[in-house]
């Protein structure tokens, strides 16, 4: 099977943001995205194609551009989040984003009618249904094909990273999971999520889209779900290993690190170098440690097995990518990054509320209501 990467102008980015709907009063979840969409594109036409449905009918999907900068970025995503918080408000809705809802079930949530999701609930069952998580997607453009698999396999030995900064899950189902990140435990129970297998040459990631195929796994290469893979209509290097983030600070920031981790990937390899790998257990052991206990996870940072706090090993790659980051014009949101580090992540911001209340799960919405609506962490 030949699947063509398309080319693409070099680290551009595109964003998209998985938003939940909640009751204005309860805090719960209500299966409102239909009714959402609907009065976007009615009252805003122009940003119809920035707003999408998700698996579930609780959720809304708000999709950028292609833009140079990460404060394009952001912006672009802010235009339309305002249409979408408009027609949420006067329904008597808010929207949030977190990795899972605090206490909302999942046996009470609707699929939404489309025939992808339908075959993907029939084929796993209890355990799709229980997917009510959320995300945020990062895309970075690739200005050669050759350069998408060493990227995505150099970009792993960042996952820890990007797990601990974003990390917001730390409940499910009205109880604490002891994770960090609870999200990134439940989304790979699917058979084609999780960790991305190590491929070195695009001949063999053709080689398994088409063995998937041909068994009847997928219908296309789209419906590999990898936390972080390969995007070949967009010719892009698409990051999703970051839980729901509930601010455009937090976006911006993600973005940033991962927009200049491909850019410093791609220019070394411009420059003849080869670009740093890891053992596969060993990112999967940084992927469970970052879950489990954020940033105060001790990852592996190398091939040797050299070991660091992860907020240490942050700090330090904020200061390495500073060059990076100002000539793609996002220094600021690169150092926002220290900002999430020092009032902590959404994980911990989400159980000092909780703790605040009580232990009132409920609490916890009103929080990620008003982060979203601020824009910046409490």
């Amino acid at each position: 099977m030949v699947i063509d990467f398309a080319r693409s102008e070099r680290s551009t980015l595109g964003l998209e943001w998985e938003l939940a709907v909640v009751d204005q009063q309860t805090g719960d979840l209500v299966g409102a995205a239909p009714e959402l969409l609907a009065a976007v594109a009615r009252d805003h036409e122009h940003l119809a194609s920035h707003v999408t449905s998700e698996l579930l009918t609780n959720t809304v999907e708000v999709v950028s551009g292609v833009n140079r900068t990460v404060g394009d970025g952001v912006a672009d995503l802010t235009r339309t989040i305002e249409a979408v918080t408009e027609a949420a408000e006067a329904r008597g809705f808010e929207v949030i984003c977190s990795g899972t809802h605090p206490f909302a079930h999942w046996s009470e949530q609707q699929v939404t009618a489309k025939e992808r999701y339908a075959t993907l609930i029939d084929r796993t069952q209890i355990w799709g249904r229980q997917l009510l998580i959320w995300g945020v997607h990062m895309h970075v453009g690739i200005d050669h094909p050759d350069k998408a698999l060493p990227i995505l396999d150099a970009l792993l030995t960042y996952y820890p990273h990007f797990q601990a900064l974003s990390a917001s899950s730390p409940f499910s189902n009205g109880e604490a999971t002891g994770y960090a990140s609870s999200r990134a435990m439940l989304f790979q129970q699917l058979p084609t999520a999780g960790l991305p297998p190590k491929l070195t040459k695009w001949s063999e990631y053709e080689s398994l889209v088409d063995d998937l195929v041909h068994v009847g796994v997928i219908d296309s290469w789209d419906e590999i779900r990898w936390d972080i893979r390969p995007s070949p209509r967009w010719g892009t290097v698409e990051v999703r290993a970051c839980d729901g983030l509930p601010t455009t600070l937090e976006v911006g920031a993600l973005a940033a690190l991962v927009q200049c981790l491909v850019d410093d990937f791609s220019q070394r390899l411009d420059d003849g170098e080869t670009l740093p790998t890891m053992q596969p257990w060993f990112t999967r052991e940084n992927k469970w440690r970052a879950a489990r206990y954020g940033m105060d996870a001790i990852i592996i940072v190398n091939a040797a097995g050299d070991e660091r706090l992860v907020e240490d090993d942050t700090r330090d790659l904020i200061t390495r990518l500073e060059p990076v980051a100002d000539r793609l014009g996002c220094v600021a949101e690169l150092h926002d990054l220290e900002r999430i580090i020092d009032t902590g992540a959404s994980y911990e911001r989400q159980a000092v509320a909780a703790a605040k209340a009580g232990g009132d799960l409920r609490a916890v919405v009103r929080s990620l209501i008003s982060e979203l609506r601020d824009g910046f962490p409490a």
